[in-house]
């Protein structure tokens, strides 16, 4: 595999994430959104992520080094770039409007991937010219702590790009999870998902909190974080539309949101870029006590 440039369209958490681990390993990075202000606060996301990684010995060259293979832009600069990953919201009417402009100015040789958490991956080839080079990179949040991704064939995609797909994770020190059958949610999502939901109706139901779910789930299993403290982290808007993606392909009630978590969404508590979610934020983004 020959990859040297990188072209992500969209800056929020994933898409700013996926710039960082391709520009740790020496890759080009054109990361582009709608406006300069998005592309400012994606910035000092990552700058403050790697000053993390370097206080604590985890990356090899100074953060000044990494940042510099990152160009920022409100335009997509893609012509030369050998692979486009869209990071945008997780809607499809977005994600074929992104996804048409990305194949109109790609090159023939260009690759170009989704970072969809839900939406199958044959219903995002048709809006590009050429499906058989296109395939799902579905990284996990946060992206520079997370160490595997999805790669996902549709129905087009090709061999050849599957594997330049899981040759690509590894060169950003990820581990690749292929997908040979293209469905709503992938793999890890819809066990994920499964879990979360129940969570969510468990709340609903009034059996335990949201604070003793997460403890139980972080003491008991393993994890890191609670389900909810996840989604907050993530955003349930996000949660939402990805649980409604899955459930309009599947039409199975498992799938379906719960009505707490519709609720929170009409409400605007969406976690912590609003300053509430499952829990409350200060405006640092630190927990409220």
């Amino acid at each position: 595999m020959n990859i040297k440039k990188v072209c992500i369209v969209g800056s929020g958490m994933m898409g700013s994430g996926i710039a960082q681990v391709s520009a740790q390993a020496g890759l080009s990075v054109s990361l582009c959104d709608i406006s300069l202000q998005m592309l400012e606060k994606a910035r000092n996301s990552i700058k403050s992520s790697l000053t993390k990684f370097a206080e604590k010995g985890k990356i090899k060259e100074d953060v000044n080094t990494v940042m510099s293979r990152i160009k920022t832009s409100t335009d997509y600069e893609i012509a030369d770039a050998d692979l486009v990953i869209e990071a945008v919201f997780e809607d499809i009417k977005l994600k074929h409007e992104v996804l048409k402009k990305i194949s109109s100015l790609a090159s023939a040789k260009t690759i170009i991937a989704s970072n969809t958490s839900a939406i199958p991956i044959s219903r995002l080839a048709v809006a590009t010219s050429c499906p058989e080079q296109f395939l799902g990179l579905h990284f996990f949040s946060p992206v520079p702590m997370m160490m595997t991704v999805e790669v996902i064939r549709g129905l087009s995609t090709t061999e050849k790009v599957l594997q330049f797909g899981a040759d690509f994770v590894r060169l950003v020190g990820k581990e690749p999870l292929l997908v040979h059958r293209d469905i709503a949610g992938f793999v890890l999502n819809r066990i994920n998902m499964l879990t979360n939901i129940e969570a969510a109706r468990l709340v609903e139901q009034g059996v335990a909190t949201p604070e003793d779910i997460d403890k139980g789930v972080r003491l008991a299993f393993g994890r890191k974080m609670g389900p909810f403290e996840t989604t907050d982290m993530v955003g349930l808007d996000v949660q939402l539309m990805a649980y409604t993606n899955v459930y309009e392909e599947e039409k199975e009630m498992r799938f379906y949101p719960p009505s707490i978590l519709r609720q929170k969404v009409y409400a605007g508590h969406l976690g912590r870029k609003t300053g509430k979610g499952w829990y409350e934020y200060n405006p640092d983004g630190t927990r409220k006590k």
